[in-house]
């Protein structure tokens, strides 16, 4: 397991695990740093896709049944010990998806709580028009990133250090543009779903995620760009949420 996730504290004695997807190119360090934040009634399992970290000789994934069968395989036995949530931002949000709806088809199991942030449903006009860029060149896809805000910071300051990251991230963009997902006739899912996104982020069409759940929907702004969750006053605030809704779904679990 220790492979695929990342799990900078273990709680075994945690009520829920709260399991996290990372955005295109990204790694599982954001999320693991979670666990500690935490309490113990939360066990943060952050998900290691190939290509990057641990897993950097490991050739990329080509498409969202890959990460679907890996993750599922490898998270079914302790997705059947206890309470589960999902969380995922850009790229994660649809592999959070996903997930959820690989476990709900294939084990009967739901999520307590549905935690997506910065992105379009993957079958609103928003997502459906969207042009492919994954077929550019690092220039021009370099260019096109810094022009939508989308790139960490940190990595903006050091071009030279981003063009490394560039091959992540272009491997995830292209199972985002070959990931089709058609809008469910009827809600797959029960649990409550949360949406979450920065003010100043392009717009994306967040109320068409609600088709997804019967239960509970919530959408909620943050200051701040497309990484408007690393900002530390975010970030304080989402864990803040984050906990709040699991404490809640963990009392309606019991």
């Amino acid at each position: 397991m220790e492979k695929v996730i990342n799990c900078f504290r273990k709680h075994p004695e945690a009520a829920v695990r709260l399991v996290c997807f990372p955005w295109a190119g990204g790694g599982s360090v954001h999320y693991a740093r979670w666990g500690q934040t935490l309490d113990s009634s939360v066990e943060v399992l952050a998900v290691k896709l190939p290509g990057r970290e641990s897993r950097a000789k490991e050739t990329f994934f080509e498409n969202m049944q890959q990460i679907v069968d890996e993750v599922v395989t490898v998270l079914l036995p302790l997705l059947r010990e206890k309470p589960f949530a999902l969380f995922g931002h850009s790229f994660g949000a649809f592999t959070s998806l996903a997930v959820a709806d690989a476990l709900k088809r294939s084990h009967n199991l739901e999520p307590v709580h549905l935690f997506l942030s910065g992105a379009s449903a993957p079958y609103s006009e928003t997502r459906l028009r969207a042009p492919k860029r994954s077929q550019l060149s690092d220039d021009d896809f370099l260019k096109w990133l810094i022009s939508i805000g989308g790139t960490p910071p940190e990595l903006l300051a050091k071009p030279d250090v981003l063009k490394l990251f560039l091959p992540a991230l272009k491997a995830d963009l292209h199972v985002v543009e070959s990931f089709r997902y058609e809008k469910p006739d009827r809600p797959f899912l029960s649990c409550p779903v949360s949406c979450l996104d920065g003010k100043d982020d392009v717009p994306h069409e967040l109320q068409a995620w609600k088709d997804i759940t019967s239960g509970d929907f919530t959408i909620r702004m943050f200051e701040g760009s497309h990484f408007y969750l690393k900002d530390p006053q975010n970030e304080k605030s989402i864990l803040h949420y984050v906990r709040q809704q699991l404490e809640t779904s963990d009392m309606d679990y019991l």
